[in-house]
């Protein structure tokens, strides 16, 4: 039965139908000229040698000049349309993985490793093409090579032949042994292969941790550890490799020994030319070293099976459920949970939410670490779907909208802004496609940044770090609420937006945040509490459940959680 990682390749291979079919037809023709030189030692042997005939001499030695210089033109073609069919398959897997992945659900996002997927786009991708436009090839050849010599040999002497295919049994036994023991080994090559870029990648991540903890060491022997387990991976798999190989050499040989054996008296009883016996044996000794690679290629595509199925794993993980990308949407902004509830596979975070908010509206959600604030938050633009409930937008449900249309109308502004590498013009603008130089500075000047970015000496077209590394807090903060306005959002969403800046940058933060929610409904999602007094609606969270709602004068004359926290300022 083929496995799913195998019909995942051969359906990848559709739109290359012609290109493979022109690589086959060069590769039998290469195949077929490899096969054609052992047979010339029997001419070699009776008509040239025995005979003494020049003229047949040099006839055979311009026949094994064009027969190589053929050879060598047809492997050429075959070699580039199939590198012309596999390197495009390998660029479709590689786009589809990455797409699924930008897909899937987020709780499956963060529950799993950044390096685990890097390792998939990367290291698993690359050994497919590897497998696809090299070892492929090189297997297909060698096994057609090893058919048309056997083809030939059957011709010279079939009962030679007879005491080969009693030794080819036990080869097949050991190719089959041979297969799943290679499996298992390059899918543990693969795994610790993902360790490592897992491991390199969590470091590099957290490398301002890693320095301000002075845990350089420990994270190198983190790094070795990982780097020990793919190695102690590669030498098993080199081993069973180089055993297998071995064994089936030996059986190999030993037939040769017993065919020349026989032949030999065939010879000497006139039953076979020597031209026969020397091209029989000479079959023999060229159909080892197509055996030998085909055990190699065999290891190699092992280890490209067990990537591929690790991409299938990627691939057959569920992605975000959008039913409705088609239809078209331009909202109001009214917001409303009716008995919201959410769980995690820990446990529930929230428990029958509810509240409204009318469109252009203001309301502000507070409570303790943990209550369950930025989930809220994370339902409002499907990054989960509720368990229990539902969340309307104009009095719709939100899952009747697509994803894309929703979000496009929904802007956040998270606690850590994390920009992307490039201009400050790009970052803006981001998933807007081409840039609007007037709406991005429309939108730098709502959230009053831009007497800061033009006093830079590329002004907007200034190259930000690697996650905006080159940019204080207070700066990335301010360009994270331009690239949340520069859509006109109806719904804006602020998630804990100044919890981690200093007192001064909160100050310009809060400053351009309320620029920002001017004429926008706004859900404001704080823990310092002198950053929501004028929201029309304070929503008290804890242990997600809603215990107080309020104005900010209400919920301090009230005297309860609210005030508690406020006091606590």
């Amino acid at each position: 039965m083929i496995s799913e990682a195998v019909r995942m390749l051969l359906s990848y291979t559709r739109k290359y139908r012609l290109k493979i079919f022109l690589s086959a037809v060069f590769m039998l023709l290469s195949s077929g000229l490899n096969v054609i030189p052992p047979y010339l030692f029997k001419a070699v042997v009776d008509d040239v040698l025995i005979s003494k005939n020049i003229f047949m001499l040099n006839i055979m030695c311009a026949c094994v000049v064009a027969i190589f210089g053929a050879k060598a033109v047809t492997m050429y073609l075959q070699r580039y349309f199939m590198n012309e069919a596999g390197q495009g398959v390998v660029m479709d897997i590689r786009n589809t993985l990455y797409n699924h992945m930008m897909r899937m659900k987020l709780g499956t996002i963060y529950a799993s490793r950044t390096g685990e997927f890097m390792s998939r786009i990367t290291g698993d991708a690359s050994t497919l093409q590897n497998i696809v436009t090299t070892t492929f090839i090189d297997l297909m050849f060698n096994l057609l090579t090893f058919i048309g010599m056997f083809a030939f040999i059957i011709y010279i002497n079939w009962k030679l032949t007879c005491l080969i295919i009693i030794v080819l049994p036990f080869v097949g036994i050991l190719l089959s042994y041979a297969g799943k023991k290679l499996r298992a080994a390059g899918h543990n090559v693969q795994e610790h292969l993902a360790d490592i870029t897992a491991t390199a990648q969590e470091a590099f991540s957290a490398v301002r941790v890693v320095r301000s903890f002075a845990n350089e060491d420990e994270e190198l022997e983190r790094f070795r550890a990982a780097g020990q387990g793919n190695y102690d991976a590669l030498l098993k798999a080199v081993s069973v490799q180089g055993v297998l190989a071995g064994v089936i050499e030996v059986f190999l040989i030993f037939s040769l020994s017993v065919v020349f054996w026989f032949g030999g008296r065939s010879v000497i009883d006139g039953e076979l030319t020597p031209g026969d016996l020397v091209s029989f044996t000479g079959y023999i000794a060229f159909m080892v070293q197509p055996i030998r690679s085909i055990m190699n290629q065999m290891s190699i595509i092992q280890t490209g099976i067990a990537s591929a199925e690790r991409i299938c794993e990627i691939l057959n993980v569920p992605a975000e459920n959008d039913t409705h990308s088609e239809k078209h949407i331009t909202i109001k902004g009214s917001l409303k949970f009716q008995h919201v509830s959410f769980s995690y596979d820990k446990g529930e975070i929230l428990h029958d939410v509810n509240f409204t908010v009318n469109a252009g509206g203001k309301i502000a959600i507070v409570g303790p670490t943990g209550a369950g604030k930025s989930t809220i938050a994370d339902l409002i633009p499907r990054f989960y779907e509720p368990s229990e409930g539902k969340i309307l937008v104009d009095d719709v449900d939100i899952s009747q909208f697509g994803l894309k249309d929703l979000r496009r109308q929904i802007g956040i502004v998270p606690q850590e802004c994390i920009l992307m590498r490039g201009t400050i013009a790009f970052n803006i603008a981001y998933g807007l496609g081409d840039i609007d130089m007037a709406k991005v500075k429309e939108a730098a000047e709502i959230a009053d940044i831009s007497a800061f970015i033009e006093s830079l000496p590329d002004g907007y077209e200034s190259i930000v770090g690697e996650r905006g590394v080159t940019l204080s807090g207070g700066q990335r903060q301010r360009i994270a609420i331009a690239r949340a306005v520069i859509r006109d959002p109806r719904i804006l969403i602020l998630d804990e937006a100044t919890s981690s800046l200093d007192t001064v940058s909160e100050h310009a933060v809060q400053k351009a945040l309320n620029q920002a929610m001017n004429g926008r409904t706004s859900i404001i999602i704080a823990h310092r509490l002198s950053t929501i007094k004028n929201a029309d609606t304070i929503y008290v969270l804890k242990d997600g459940r809603f215990i107080e709602n309020g104005t900010h004068d209400e919920l301090i004359s009230l005297g309860g959680v609210y005030s508690e926290l406020y006091g606590n300022l």
